[in-house]
């Protein structure tokens, strides 16, 4: 089984394209937290409240980082999708993360953030425009299929 860790912005259905697009193939995904509130108040909602929100968002973090980098170390491929809203510091830090670990990294993003994600994109085995490009990746990694 291929172990798939989706990374990046959550404002969309990419995911869900995704995982719906790869029905049949025997693929395995993992993710973030994409439910926002849940993903921001992870950490006083398990360690106690914090009345000073750079705590409150630090352990927040600190307990996403731990999610994070599990899911990305089991992962066979990782997928980071940056999205056209957002500064999404955490995409370029799982990329990173990911490269850093050698594994098959596979960008999503559309052309207007060629050229700002141009050392990111240099870091990945395929640059992707549409979830649906990923999903033709991955069948051909497991059956040597083209679309």
């Amino acid at each position: 089984m291929l172990k798939v860790y989706l990374s990046g912005e959550i404002h969309t259905d990419w995911r869900e394209r995704i995982v719906d697009g790869s029905k049949g193939l025997d693929v395995a995904f993992n993710s973030p937290v994409t439910d926002h509130a849940a993903s921001d108040d992870c950490g006083v909602a398990i360690l106690g409240a914090e009345p000073d929100k750079f705590w409150h968002d630090h352990k927040g973090a600190k307990l996403n980082a731990i999610r994070t980098r599990k899911g990305i170390e089991d992962a066979d491929i990782v997928v980071v999708r940056f999205g056209d809203q957002y500064k999404q510091w955490n995409a370029a830090f799982d990329a990173g993360y990911a490269a850093a670990l050698g594994k098959s990294l596979i960008i999503l993003h559309g052309k207007s953030h060629q050229h700002a994600l141009k050392e990111v994109d240099a870091a990945a085995l395929a640059v992707a425009e549409e979830p649906e490009q990923v999903v033709q990746i991955l069948r051909y990694v497991l059956d040597g299929s083209l679309p």
